[in-house]
């Protein structure tokens, strides 16, 4: 598949490495130049190479968005209408300024992003921790994977980044549609960063109100 990643900081960055270890074809951008990202390109093995967030955007057959939510304005929005786009973003008003409708719960911060972007947005990977995504991905049935929770409102979207989740050695939990869903597992939630098996996180997520 073809992967666009915007986003690369610990999560975009460890996502490209994966992704492209196991034959994605990845085109990864940060909010700079691609040229700054000579070395990260360098240390990963694989098919990958260094873009602007729109070229990221128009190569993606599917396109990870891992940025500071306050700072999705500057995405290239029109490039990922009706996308699958997977939503690792977390809204930290300390970091990203305030959002009263976030901070109200009247909305969630990958509705607003959906509601940008036009695109089949599936947010996923923003609940596992960085480290735990870059060291602990297992094979199936090995009773240490993780799981990583998930939520859309697309099932055929939902579908492909559940596999792409088991490609990395994670099993995917579906929490549900994405306001209720994603409510589930954004932080502040019981299964943000809990680092669990997928009985234990599905359990946890659908106990949630």
């Amino acid at each position: 598949m073809r992967i666009g990643i915007i986003g690369a900081g610990r999560v975009g960055s460890t996502l490209a490495r994966k992704l492209a270890g196991i034959g994605h074809e990845v085109a990864i951008a940060n909010s700079r130049s691609p040229e700054t990202l000579k070395d990260l390109v360098s240390q990963i093995s694989g098919p990958i190479t260094a873009v602007t967030a729109q070229e990221a955007a128009q190569y993606g057959q599917l396109v990870v968005v891992a940025i500071p939510f306050g700072r999705i304005n500057e995405l290239p929005v029109a490039d990922l209408r009706d996308k699958v786009v997977v939503d690792a973003c977390n809204y930290f008003p300390e970091r990203d300024g305030r959002d009263p409708e976030l901070d109200e719960d009247r909305t969630t911060s990958s509705e607003k992003l959906r509601a940008l972007t036009g695109a089949d947005l599936v947010k996923a990977f923003n609940a596992i921790h960085w480290e735990n995504l870059r060291d602990r991905g297992r094979p199936k049935g090995d009773p240490a994977r993780l799981a990583i929770p998930l939520s859309g409102d697309d099932e055929e979207a939902k579908a492909v980044v559940a596999g792409l989740i088991r490609d990395l050695g994670f099993d995917p939990v579906d929490a549900g549609y994405l306001g209720r869903g994603g409510r589930r597992h954004q932080p502040g939630a019981t299964a943000f960063a809990a680092g669990l098996s997928a009985a234990e996180l599905d359990a946890l997520v659908h106990a949630a109100v």
